[in-house]
């Protein structure tokens, strides 16, 4: 009897030990593959902004993040409205994302005021010091990194030139609420005014303002410059259709811009940003770096892209590029 006793309670020391073995075991195996939540937000529905989530899904997968199998996203489109912005990036907060992904200046901004602690990573923002994003593009010092899609004006202002070769005045239509619109128009208008050219700029705050401000600028412009704005991309059908009535040739600052109507642009590719920013996400969501460890990155290469129908209506000869 008292051995039966003894076996009994080896058998019941064995089966605890093996349950609480196999519980460790589903615990590990359960935080090795947890599913990440990432929260997608972006401003508004344009080429650019479009290309830059492709790439950052496309970042993901390449470097073993897929939706439906270890990542679970949650995109959401503010329709270019600031306060939805931070409507999102506050439920994203409440939610406990485990990253945020935000495209554009103003849905980066959103972001960050409504956590400090979930990792964000941006793209499509122009100067992310100067919108207080980062304390530098080296590091931010906070949860915060991304990709910039800042482009030299002089590589625009050269382009200007080849197009045309007279010109005296730029006229710029760009949304006076968006930072990065702010800092190009100011850096183009420097060094626009080294080479004797004059620059004019009508600014807009919503898209219903658009169509009487490029009325208005082709009647004093040579030629319109486009910026990398988020409602002056959403607008460019009705910034080209007017321009080119007036047989005033635009020239933009992305291939969406081209797509759209403008004659040129020397521009970056918005779907190479989004993967860079992709990349990034995967390090932290590994935890192989924090978002202060990774600088903001940028891209070096730009490409010359022209709309050949446009030319050809604007009767201007294609400058040897």
């Amino acid at each position: 009897m008292k051995l039966n006793k003894k076996i009994l309670s080896l058998i019941l020391s064995l089966t605890l030990g093996v349950t609480v073995l196999t519980g460790c075991s589903n615990n590990s195996s359960s935080s090795k593959n947890e599913t990440k939540k990432i929260g997608i937000t972006q401003l508004v529905e344009h080429p650019a902004l479009d290309q830059t989530k492709k790439g950052f899904i496309e970042g993901l997968e390449e470097n073993g993040f897929k939706e439906g199998e270890n990542i679970e996203i949650d995109f959401q489109n503010a329709q270019n409205d600031n306060p939805t912005s931070q409507t999102i990036a506050s439920n994203f907060a409440n939610d406990k994302k485990d990253l945020i992904f935000a495209i554009s200046t103003p849905s980066a901004q959103a972001a960050l005021n409504a956590t400090k602690d979930i990792p964000i990573v941006f793209t499509a923002v122009t100067d992310p010091v100067e919108a207080g994003l980062v304390k530098s593009n080296e590091s931010s010092e906070n949860n915060v990194t991304g990709t910039s899609d800042a482009i030299p004006v002089e590589k625009s202002l050269e382009l200007i030139k080849k197009f045309v070769p007279n010109v005296k005045t730029i006229g710029v239509v760009c949304n006076t609420s968006e930072i990065n619109s702010k800092l190009q128009i100011d850096r183009l208008k420097k060094v626009a005014k080294k080479e004797g050219i004059n620059v004019v700029d009508k600014g807009v705050t919503q898209a219903n303002e658009v169509n009487q401000a490029v009325a208005s600028i082709v009647k004093e412009s040579d030629v319109i410059f486009t910026p990398t704005d988020n409602l002056v991309a959403s607008s460019m059908p009705i910034i080209t259709k007017i321009a080119t009535e007036n047989k005033i040739p635009v020239i933009g600052s992305e291939k969406g811009h081209v797509e759209n109507g403008a004659l040129a642009c020397n521009g970056i590719s918005y779907k190479e940003l989004g993967k860079k920013a992709g990349e990034m996400a995967a390090k932290i969501l590994k935890g192989e770096s924090k978002p202060s460890e990774l600088p903001v990155v940028t891209l070096d290469d730009t490409e010359t892209i022209i709309n050949k129908n446009v030319m050809d209506e604007l009767g201007i000869k294609n400058p040897v590029l």
